[in-house]
């Protein structure tokens, strides 16, 4: 636990942390180590996170938390990430398959298309997260500068910050719905998709060669899901410097 210099009451904690998050940039972006900048926020509260793992907030951004906890300053945590200049996400429309996966990562909304569609990300949306490229099964996704050599808060406003803030909110209110039919077990008896690619083939009239070729596309999606979640790695432990 992070020792404050006059630890917050129960009755303060809500509080202080709503300040705290009010000071973050709200990317989303999780490399601080948790799930979104709330809960970051909630950890630095309760002492349990280091006011110095938000690279999208940058060294300006530990110095407002610093200024809000009493904490010192530290220099930014390496372990959760560099400051940087802001990025935006674009699509390579021409490689874009339609699976939907950058839509149901993206924190604020900012991509849109449907299934087998192409994709586009609205670019005044996008806070540069990064969590769309890792699953990518096509790797269609680049980053590209936004701020020239701008970093941190001085690359980003409080504007753009209130509005990452209620687009996410609007987020996740959704997501109890597509976390209902998420949680929806497989049945195991059910047939594999490869079987049921097979049956579908066979009762159209596909040929088997057509099928085969499926089963290899199929194939090289799954490869490059597995090569994306390697790339982008495990999570930081949180609160794993503390300076």
């Amino acid at each position: 636990m992070i020792a404050h210099p006059r630890a917050p009451s129960p009755a303060a904690l809500s509080g202080l942390a709503a300040r705290i998050d009010a000071a973050l940039p709200q990317t989303q972006c999780t490399r601080c180590g948790y799930p979104d900048c709330a809960a970051y926020a909630q950890a630095i509260a309760q002492g349990a996170a280091a006011i110095n793992q938000c690279p999208p907030g940058g060294a300006e951004g530990v110095a407002r938390l610093a200024a809000i906890t009493g904490l010192p300053a530290l220099p930014l945590s390496v372990a959760h990430g560099v400051e940087a200049p802001r990025t935006v996400a674009l699509i390579d429309e021409a490689w874009c398959i339609g699976c939907t996966l950058c839509i149901k990562a993206c924190p604020t909304d900012a991509i849109v298309g449907s299934n087998k569609r192409m994709h586009t990300v609205i670019e005044p949306y996008c806070t540069g997260c990064e969590l769309c490229v890792p699953v990518c099964p096509v790797d269609c996704i680049q980053l590209e500068n936004a701020s020239g050599d701008a970093t941190g808060w001085a690359a980003w406003s409080a504007p753009l910050a209130e509005q990452a803030r209620q687009r996410y909110q609007r987020h996740r209110q959704r997501l109890p719905l597509e976390d209902v039919d998420a949680a929806e077990e497989p049945d195991p008896s059910a047939p594999s998709p490869a079987a049921v690619v097979a049956d579908r083939a066979e009762d159209s009239g596909e040929t088997a060669a057509s099928t085969a070729a499926a089963a290899a596309r199929q194939a090289a999606i799954a490869a490059a899901l597995e090569r994306a979640r390697q790339r982008r790695g495990p999570a930081p432990k949180s609160g794993s410097e503390h300076g």
